[in-house]
Formats: structure tokens, sequence, C-alpha cells
């Protein structure tokens, strides 16, 4: 495959990709920045593919094409198909975005900016301690975000250390001094971490939440010292329960509602070569969610 070139009837084509994929709000963000930089011309579509299926997708695409969004477990999956990858994309190990080059498809990772500029929208520029709640492929891109915020040493809690070698790798690699450490509400508190990450899936964390809360976000309520921020990257249901019970401490929540606007905006960005409107991304996204 050769670079995207414009297809003969002028239509550009990009989605995202995964199984299932229908509940994506990938589209809507896409189609709103689309909309919002009168780009009338492109599509952007929802496409099931599973794992087996991503490398004839990928050969069979025409040059109409100008990138695609992915979905886990593909943001693997589709490595060892690419001609190329960003630095970050290869040492966080998870590409969620291609485009594609002279010389095929290049991968990318845009959720280490989704989480960096999520928290940034919290106030968070800088950060000394951190703790990330899980330890699977959002962990990875959590770890190098906490990297640009300058957290050297993160830990990391997880239910098995013996599953966790991707995350500690992906440290290794980005220059880090990943800390395992148990995903219980006791280890997380000893930590005293500025900012939490927790990139558990739906319910996952429940069980911890009143105790987190209480043991993180209370006592510096009561002292009068900046709670920990929290960004839990689940954003349906929403609140979660973690979220839920930090709010009610008095600490500030970042919705994973903020990491996927912004992860979709630089996507916007590396597939137009535009400035993402991201303003018009975000209402479009609020207004979907609520209507859902």
């Amino acid at each position: 495959m050769t670079g995207p070139a414009t297809a003969p009837d002028g239509v550009r084509r990009a989605a995202v990709l995964g199984s299932p994929i229908a509940h994506s709000l990938s589209p809507t963000l896409h189609r709103a920045a689309y909309e919002a930089l009168g780009l009338t011309r492109w599509r952007y579509d929802a496409i099931e593919v599973a794992e087996d299926g991503m490398a004839a997708f990928l050969a069979g695409l025409d040059p109409s094409w100008a990138g695609l969004s992915l979905t886990m477990p593909l943001k693997r999956v589709v490595r060892p198909l690419l001609a190329a990858e960003s630095d970050l994309a290869r040492a966080v190990g998870a590409v969620n975005t291609v485009t594609f080059g002279p010389a095929g498809p290049v991968g990318d990772n845009t959720d280490v900016h989704g989480i960096v500029a999520a928290l940034a929208e919290a106030g968070v520029r800088s950060a000394g301690t951190a703790a990330v709640l899980g330890g699977g492929a959002t962990a990875c891109s959590a770890v190098a975000a906490l990297r640009d915020l300058g957290v050297r040493a993160p830990r990391v809690h997880v239910r098995s250390a013996g599953r966790s070698g991707d995350v500690v790798a992906a440290g290794e690699r980005l220059g880090l001094d990943v800390r395992l450490a148990g995903l219980d509400a006791a280890d997380v508190v000893s930590a005293a971490p500025a900012v939490v990450v927790s990139t558990l899936p739906a319910g996952a964390a429940d069980a911890l939440a009143d105790a987190l809360a209480a043991g993180l976000v209370a006592p510096a309520v009561r002292d009068g010292a900046p709670p920990p921020v929290l960004l839990d990257v689940v954003y349906a249901p929403w609140p979660t329960a973690l979220a839920r019970a930090w709010v009610g401490a008095g600490g500030p929540v970042v919705s994973g509602l903020a990491m996927l606007l912004h992860q979709a905006a630089e996507q916007v960005r590396l597939m137009t070569g535009l400035e993402p409107p991201v303003p018009a991304m975000r209402a479009a996204v609020e207004a979907e969610v609520a209507r859902r």
C-alpha cells in the first residue's frame, strides 16, 4: 500500500475497529470534528473486526483511507502488520492509531496524550507520586503519561504480579521504575499518591471505592492539603462507585470521557493534519452520552 491519496470520488475514509464496536463513541467524536472543520467529503465509521481479521482488513484498504482507531486487543495485534511505529507506541507496546505513509501503515499511540490532557483539565501538570490501578494495556499508557508529568517511580496496583509483565516492560522502555503492589486499599493508601489513575474495567474498583476515598481523600481535606486527583478511565456507566466515593470525600475526579475526547482529538490531528476542534467534539460526545 502507498500513502493515502484522495479517492476518485473525493471521499476520505477513517474508522474505529474492534469487536464488539457498536457502542463506540469514536464516530460521534470524529464526525463532529469533520463537521466543524468543514471536511464534508470525510467519512468515519465503526467496523466490526476481530483479532483474526485484522491482517486481511488492513491489506484490503484502498488509497482513500486516512486512518484507523483501534480498540483492544487490536492495539497489540496490529503491531507486526505495520511498516513503522512512533517511538511512543513502541515504548508503550500498544498502537491505538494507524495512519498511512509512503511505506505503508504507521502506528501511533494517542491514549498517552489523552491521559495527560485529561489530567491537565483538573489542573495536574506535574506530580511526584502516582498510583495506577490495574496492569493491562491502558496501564501501560498511564505510566507513560505519568512520566510526562514527572513521575519516575509509579506504583502499579494489581491483583496478580504474574500477569503484569507488559506494564513492567513498558516502564523499563520508558526509563521508569515501575513498582508493583497489591490491589487493595491499604497498599494504595500507604503510598500516599498525589494522582490516582484507575484503569480497571467498570465495576472492578467498586469494592475499593469507600476505603480508598476515606484513606486518601478524607485526611487531605481534613488537614487542608490538596487531595489526590482521580482519573477513572471508565466513562459509562458514570459516575462509577469509585468516582462517587471520591467526590463524596471531597476529592477532584476526572472522567474517562475526557481521556476519550483528547485521545480522539489527537487522532484527528494525525489523520487530517488540522487542529482538532475540541469544544465541538466535547459538545457532541456529551450530548451523545446524555442521549444514551
